[in-house]
């Protein structure tokens, strides 16, 4: 047997299920489309103009690159964190090296105001 072929077997039951799924609410799933139902929805509240005419403030992507950013951050210490034992104190220091800038990187955009939404 390959080393591949557990996975080429999962990715068939996968791909059977979503078959299997969309047929079944395909079948027996309600179908009284009415024009209440087809308006836009969003948020609880019908969509007013738009999207392309809407101009939202810079916070929001910034906040959003913030996160991503502390979000690999945390990505890259869970490799870490699981083999501590054997990276010793040279990946204790290495680690805290990179915690140390990334901290300082936060450290940076909350003096900036990124973080404040008071304004």
């Amino acid at each position: 047997m390959s080393p591949y072929s557990g996975i080429v077997l999962l990715t068939f039951l996968v791909s059977g299920f979503l078959i299997f799924m969309l047929a079944i609410s395909r079948l027996f799933g309600p179908r009284n489309i009415t024009k209440t139902k087809q308006l836009p929805f969003e948020c609880g509240s019908v969509s007013v103009g738009d999207v392309r005419d809407q101009r939202f403030n810079v916070r929001y992507y910034l906040v959003a690159v913030l996160f991503i950013i502390f979000d690999i951050e945390i990505i890259f210490m869970y490799p870490w964190a699981v083999k501590i034992k054997e990276l010793g104190f040279a990946g204790f220091y290495s680690v805290l090296s990179f915690i140390l800038i990334v901290s300082v990187g936060l450290v940076y955009v909350w003096r900036k105001g990124v973080l404040n939404w008071n304004d």
